[in-house]
């Protein structure tokens, strides 16, 4: 049985990520889109095909560099693939909770703002966050592995969680 965005998969071993990304992504789309199926069922609209297709991409630049512009370079494979734009978005803006201009030009990358904006974008990233390798970890390892980060990304980090955690309950407007 095929799983939500598995027509993407071959896309990741045509650009030439190695089996270990590609597990990845696997388990970052679980993720992702069991999220996005919490807040669905709590009466929220989200593009769940989108969400799974963002999540099984999201490291396709892995093909390329291991490093942070690894989503820009990702962002740059999606568009030469002729994918829609809020795709091409989702792989741009996955890094952590997002970075801020002057974060990312602190990384050598481009002094742009790579903040995830949509609902779908926010729950790849979140996805990705609770991904290390291709294990899930706990909400308390989650909270750990935000130590090394000043406090303003360690806050965006946890506003990002928090926000999606509160779409999880029930939409009183849907009643």
């Amino acid at each position: 049985m095929c799983s939500p965005g598995d027509e993407y998969l071959s896309f990741l071993n045509e650009a030439g990520c190695d089996p270990g990304v590609i597990e990845h992504c696997r388990v970052v789309r679980d993720v992702a889109v069991r999220i996005a199926s919490d807040i669905t069922g709590a009466g929220r609209i989200v593009d769940t095909q989108l969400v799974a297709a963002g999540a099984i991409l999201h490291d396709i630049g892995r093909s390329r560099t291991h490093g942070m512009g690894h989503a820009d370079e990702g962002g740059i494979i999606c568009r030469s693939l002729g994918f829609d734009e809020p795709l091409c978005r989702i792989v741009e803006r996955h890094i952590g909770a997002g970075l801020q201009a002057d974060e990312r030009a602190g990384f050598g990358l481009s002094a742009v703002d790579r903040i995830p904006e949509t609902l779908e974008e926010k729950i790849v990233a979140h996805a990705d966050n609770l991904v290390k390798g291709t294990r899930v970890i706990s909400d308390e390892e989650f909270k750990s592995s935000l130590e090394r980060f000043d406090e303003p990304i360690r806050e965006r980090f946890l506003a990002l969680a928090n926000e999606l955690e509160r779409l999880k309950t029930p939409d009183p407007e849907s009643s």
